[in-house]
């Protein structure tokens, strides 16, 4: 598992280890979002469990030389959610960071091609590949992808190399697109973070928008705890070990899943919520500050969503509800106030 030390990535690591039995090498360069701290939290949560993880070091932007290949093993399923992944810094600064992006992945799928016994390669990608969702518009797996900054540019860019080396060298890959992840240890950048930090500063909140007549419309997301995420990636590969999901095995294209939240919040609606938990009794005027997206915010889609059917009609279900996750890491993250103090 790519990525680990990063918020995503250590959800799904203390996942796997409640939920399977399975050994895991975890791997992170530590120098973009991953820290090693987040895995250090995993095994004092789960210190019965921490012998079945081995962890690597290694910055994927660069091959997978003969000594880390050994390291990591002949590993069953991969499982790819290393990227660096903040709209804003991509546009700040963009090639740095598609360029980390696309070469992780490509350091990656030739790897796999060294693993004649792998079983699956989960390619984690985000909604964001699709652009923005017209209100009334959910986009279905394998929907046309119209990447609006060089973030999803970037993410669109890895699902492409997937879906070369599984038609090419015949690579397992199961890709994933994802919506928006909320839970502890998350970075302040993110949006629910950012939104408990400014509430407890006394700051608004900035909420991107557009000025409908005098009416601030602000985005929308279908926001999901990471531990939902981690166990759809836990069904997938339980559901698919034994499943033929090659290029040889008659297939047109690969298997695509769509992990999705349940509930659909505007932005503003969010910084609400937060604030009720926070107890903070306030007029949305007070707390919100819109900035207005026509004009002044490039590569910003007010709205994604994507249809999650396909994979609830596999019989997956979700193991924890929007508002309590929420709920729950706001009350994490007022008792450990270090982790959006950085």
């Amino acid at each position: 598992m790519t990525g680990a030390g990063g918020f995503v990535g250590h959800h799904t690591l203390a996942h796997l280890l409640k939920t399977t039995d399975w050994d895991i090498v975890a791997t992170d360069s530590f120098r973009h979002f991953g820290i090693s701290a987040r895995i250090r939290a995993v095994f004092e949560e789960l210190p019965s469990e921490s012998h079945r993880v081995k962890v690597v070091t290694h910055d994927l932007s660069t091959p997978i030389d003969g000594i880390t290949a050994m390291e990591f093993g002949n590993p069953d399923v991969i499982i790819n959610m290393a990227s660096d992944s903040h709209v804003d810094r991509s546009i700040t600064d963009p090639r740095p960071f598609v360029e980390n992006n696309v070469a992780l992945a490509l350091s990656l799928f030739e790897y796999a091609r060294t693993l004649p016994m792998l079983k699956t390669f989960i390619q984690i990608g985000t909604d964001e590949v699709y652009g923005p969702a017209p209100i009334g518009t959910n986009h279905p797996e394998w929907s046309p992808q119209l990447p609006s900054n060089p973030y999803s540019a970037s993410k669109s860019a890895q699902e492409a190399i997937a879906i070369a080396y599984w038609r090419t060298f015949n690579i397992p890959v199961i890709l994933t697109n994802t919506m928006n992840i909320i839970g502890e240890r998350q970075d302040v950048e993110k949006f629910v973070p950012l939104i408990i930090r400014s509430l407890q500063q006394g700051i608004p909140v900035p909420v991107h928008a557009v000025s409908v007549k005098n009416d601030w419309k602000s985005g929308s997301r279908f926001y999901l705890h990471a531990r939902n995420q981690a166990d759809a990636l836990r069904f997938l590969i339980t559901k698919f070990a034994l499943t033929p999901h090659k290029y040889t095995d008659g297939l047109e294209k690969p298997e695509r899943f769509n992990v999705r939240g349940e509930t659909e919040i505007n932005n503003d609606e969010m910084v609400l919520l937060v604030a009720r938990f926070l107890g903070i009794k306030k007029e949305k005027s007070e707390l919100v500050k819109y900035i207005n997206v026509e004009g002044t915010r490039p590569g910003h889609d007010l709205r994604y969503a994507l249809d999650g059917d396909k994979l609830l009609g596999l019989g997956w279900k979700p193991p924890v509800a929007f508002e309590k996750s929420l709920e729950r890491t706001v009350n994490w993250t007022i008792k450990n106030p270090s982790w959006i103090s950085l």
